[in-house]
C-alpha cells in the first residue's frame, strides 16, 4: 500500500527470520519497546495474538487524548510469520476506523522485508478527524518503530 492522503506506509529489510519478527509483533507486551511515536506505555491485557478477533488492551499516553488513556486493539489480520494487524479504539469503544497492518516478506532463512501501514481511511466521523488530526503517528515515528523493531529482535 503507497502513501495516501488516509494512509502512511513504511518498509525495512530487517536480518532475521519472519518468525522471529512475528514472534516480537504478536506479543504486544512487547509493542512499548517497538512504538516510535511513544504513545504505548504497555500492555494492561494481552495475551500473544494467535488470531483474528483477539482484543488487547493497552495502556496508552498522548495530549491528543488529555494524557494517559487506554486502547482495545480488535485482531483483524492474523497470517503467522506473514500478517498481524489490528483496528484501535478508546477502552470499550468500538473501533472508529483507523488500522495498523504489519506485513512480513521473508527474504531468505535470516532476511525479512518489513511493511508496517498506518491506515486510517474507514474513519467517517467528521468530529472524530477534527480531534484526533490524522495522522497522529507520522511517517518519521513509523520509521522509528521499525528501527526499534530491529533493535529489539537483535538484542532478543
Amino acid at each position: 500500500m503507497a502513501d495516501s492522503d488516509t494512509s502512511i506506509t513504511v518498509s525495512r529489510d530487517i536480518d532475521h527470520s519472519a518468525k522471529d519478527i512475528f514472534d516480537v509483533l504478536s506479543l504486544p507486551d512487547r509493542h512499548a519497546q517497538l512504538d516510535g511515536s511513544g504513545f504505548v506505555r504497555s500492555a494492561d491485557h494481552a495475551d500473544r495474538i494467535t488470531a483474528n478477533g483477539q482484543t488487547f488492551r493497552m495502556n496508552m499516553t498522548g495530549p491528543h487524548m488529555g494524557g494517559d488513556y487506554q486502547t482495545d486493539n480488535v485482531v483483524t489480520g492474523f497470517v503467522r510469520d506473514k500478517l498481524i494487524s489490528w483496528k484501535t479504539a478508546p477502552a470499550g469503544t468500538e473501533p472508529p476506523g483507523w488500522e495498523w497492518v504489519w506485513e512480513l516478506d521473508p527474504q531468505g532463512p535470516r532476511a525479512t522485508h518489513v511493511t508496517l501501514t498506518y491506515d486510517w481511511s474507514k474513519v467517517t466521523d467528521k468530529e472524530l478527524l477534527k480531534k484526533v488530526g490524522f495522522p497522529l503517528v507520522s511517517k518519521h515515528q513509523m520509521e522509528q518503530s521499525l528501527a526499534r523493531l530491529e533493535e529489539t529482535i537483535s538484542g532478543s
